[in-house]
């Protein structure tokens, strides 16, 4: 089975968004030679902890400094941007990289509705309710059907794999019905990802681009030399969720911060739950966390997405579950 990553280029207390990014080019490095088949990185505006905010310009960079792996979004936050801007950005993509581009799209902004309404220009009120005629003329940008005579150069013949995210039913349905393959936010919506999924295979039907469905779901891992050790980097990214939860998103804390937090009762009730979705461990632990996840959810494709405070720590954690699921370097 096909294991793959997904990146949020975290930024660290005390680093700088411009080393988050260069940590990004290192680790889908790293990754492609370990064996890891396809690399995303997401969309999130207004948030001082993730350098991720224009998937187009980041994997432009990524793809140049690999030469197999997969790049693509994970993903685009398509009410953020107009359908022929996305077209234009990933046709070119596809064109310096034939064969190589995933393009994800979300129906959800990905950021505060004051951020929102900044990317999108517009006063009114946010609704993702356009979200399939959006998606429609973005697709027919790729195929010439435009019904207004408007060619997306380069799109037009330069089609990336097209992906549809969600984090609910909504998008598993619309992928389904499309027959799209589908890639789940498990990482943050974990409750929903058996419902979405059985959606998203019970509507299915087969496309042009699938005969059978397509699942992948994106999962929290962390694995380390030993449980403790894991247990112990995984404290900052806990404590910048719980921020997170409280409306005060920052960067990624260090371990003295994370040490020294006074969590009250509710915080390591929000904090347990968020553990319950997210593997972290020795190799041991993450092999059969690893296992049940996929046998429990059925799916095709399990997508890692790792924070921690020291790049050399996240390298290694791929590295380790690189070795544990016996992934092959490419030769």
């Amino acid at each position: 089975m096909p294991y793959s990553v997904l990146d949020l280029a975290p930024v660290a207390t005390g680093s700088t968004e411009t080393q988050a990014l260069r940590n990004s080019l290192d680790l889908a490095r790293t990754t492609e030679r370990l064996g890891y088949h396809r690399y995303w990185v997401a969309e999130h505006h207004n948030m001082p902890g993730i350098a991720s905010s224009a998937p187009a310009v980041l994997l432009g960079h990524i793809a140049m400094a690999t030469e197999r792996i997969r790049v693509g979004s994970g993903g685009v936050m398509l009410p953020n941007h107009a359908p022929l801007v996305v077209a234009e950005q990933f046709g070119m993509l596809e064109a310096f990289h034939p064969g190589r581009v995933d393009l994800g799209i979300g129906r959800a902004p990905g950021t505060d509705q004051v951020t929102a309404r900044a990317l999108r220009r517009q006063e009114g009120p946010l609704s993702a309710e356009d979200f399939p005629q959006q998606l429609t003329e973005l697709a027919n940008y790729f195929t010439g059907r435009d019904s207004r005579g408007v060619t997306a150069v380069p799109a037009l013949g330069n089609q990336p794999a097209m992906w549809l995210l969600g984090s609910s039913g909504y998008s598993a349905q619309v992928a389904g019905y499309l027959g799209l393959p589908f890639a789940f936010a498990h990482h943050f919506s974990a409750d929903n990802t058996l419902p979405a999924l059985a959606l998203y295979r019970e509507r299915f039907r087969p496309s042009a681009v699938l005969d059978e469905p397509y699942a992948m779901i994106a999962a929290n891992v962390l694995c380390a030399d030993d449980d403790e050790t894991a247990r112990e980097l995984a404290k900052p990214s806990l404590l910048q969720f719980l921020a997170l939860r409280k409306g005060d998103p920052g960067k990624l804390p260090t371990p003295e911060q994370a040490a020294e937090y006074d969590y009250t009762d509710v915080d390591r009730l929000i904090l347990d739950d968020r553990l319950s979705s997210t593997i972290v461990g020795g190799p041991e632990t993450v092999s059969k966390g690893l296992h049940d996840l996929v046998e429990q959810t059925g799916v095709d494709e399990l997508m890692i997405t790792t924070s921690v405070f020291h790049h050399t720590d996240r390298v290694r954690s791929y590295e380790h579950v690189a070795e544990i699921v016996g992934l092959n370097a490419p030769v």
